[in-house]
């Protein structure tokens, strides 16, 4: 029996949790083949004990398949206490970075940055993901044109997995698309938080660079939900120029970095910073004011981003299904060229100089 083909076949072992194989996740360990046996480890804690007979015999019939006459002997071995406690807060393990997309109101485009940033970061080699959180308000169907689509559904020892949407090379997932486009989602917190964790989950998530998350504005139950249930990256802030905006924007800020949830920010997106007639294209009107973002990064002590004007192609494109970073006039993806650069850079110098984020304990 040859070691790297009993490894090859182990890679169509999948985790029960992320769907990935367990080669990958690095669950294997102390492989061992003598004569017709073949021995191994397999490291994994919290599922349950059927789930864990069910990996135990996809690992010996994959075997099999190749070499019927192998004796397989399998150790399903658990954590020490250290790399348990460590593995609980390591949630969607196959997903390099989160960033949530935030603001303090409704209205600012927040939608319109997850969608162009994702395609941005993409557009530069990364793999990416996009989870629309804002449950009673989902864009991100409109904004891909994926209104009419449903995500597969895949059963993997037994339980039921959602296999995010693809379109334009991303992975997406909304309840937008789950439930049909003209129904009111009238859920309480606990509901609201069940659909994110699904979402997290419940999903078959590939290996991602990036995971793009939209948030609802505000800091409600789906803001505390997230921050208790995965490590956030960091967290992208939008607002538009004008004062109103400006101050609930803060506030938003502050949920994030407040002592026990400690989540960085890794800058401002400041949209419709200034309107551009199509017939003056070197024509600047600032309708809602200005130096809102300005304000708001050094208030974070971050970066602006980059500032995107009230363009009205920029809006059409999202209507229409395929947002502006995909768009051939430099006049309508430029910006969100800069915010993605923008984005990578920061993203880099935060994993550079500070620690991981933890998953959020907040006792109520």
């Amino acid at each position: 029996m040859d070691n790297n083909k009993i490894v090859e076949l182990l890679r169509e072992v999948k985790d029960p949790k992320t769907g990935q194989d367990v080669i990958a996740l690095r669950m294997i360990e102390d492989l061992k083949i003598s004569g017709n046996n073949v021995g191994f480890s397999i490291v994994i804690d919290g599922i349950d004990a059927q789930t864990k007979s069910h990996l135990n015999f996809s690992c010996i019939e994959k075997i099999n398949t190749a070499y019927p006459g192998a004796e397989v002997h399998i150790h399903l071995k658990s954590k020490s206490q250290n790399e348990t406690k460590s593995a609980e807060r390591k949630v969607l393990p196959q997903v390099k970075n989160i960033i949530a997309v935030a603001s303090g109101k409704g209205g600012v485009g927040k939608s319109t940055v997850t969608a162009n940033l994702a395609l941005a970061l993409q557009k530069q080699g990364y793999k990416v993901g996009v989870m629309d959180a804002d449950v009673y308000g989902p864009s991100m169907p409109t904004m891909f044109g994926i209104q009419k689509e449903k995500p597969e559904i895949q059963q993997l020892y037994g339980k039921h997995k959602i296999i995010p949407i693809e379109k334009y090379g991303l992975h997406i997932i909304s309840i937008g698309n789950i439930i049909d486009p003209e129904q009111a989602v009238v859920l309480r917190g606990p509901r609201l938080g069940g659909i994110i964790k699904q979402f997290i989950n419940d999903c078959i998530w590939p290996a991602l660079d990036y995971m793009i998350i939209d948030l609802p504005p505000g800091t409600g139950d789906i803001q505390l939900t997230l921050v208790q249930s995965i490590p956030l990256t960091g967290v992208v802030m939008v607002t538009t120029p004008q004062e109103v905006a400006y101050i609930d924007a803060v506030k938003a800020m502050n949920m994030f970095l407040l002592d026990n949830v400690n989540v960085p920010i890794l800058g401002v997106v400041e949209n419709m910073a200034w309107f551009t007639p199509k017939e003056l294209p070197d024509n600047k009107y600032y309708i809602f004011g200005q130096g809102a973002g300005k304000d708001l990064a050094e208030k974070s002590k971050t970066m602006l981003l980059g500032s995107v004007p009230l363009v009205q192609g920029i809006r059409e494109s999202g209507d229409q299904g395929k947002p502006a970073m995909l768009s051939e006039d430099s006049g309508l993806n430029q910006y969100f060229k800069e915010i993605g650069i923008h984005v990578a850079e920061q993203v880099k110098l935060r994993n550079s100089s500070i620690a991981p984020t933890e998953i959020v304990q907040i006792k109520t």
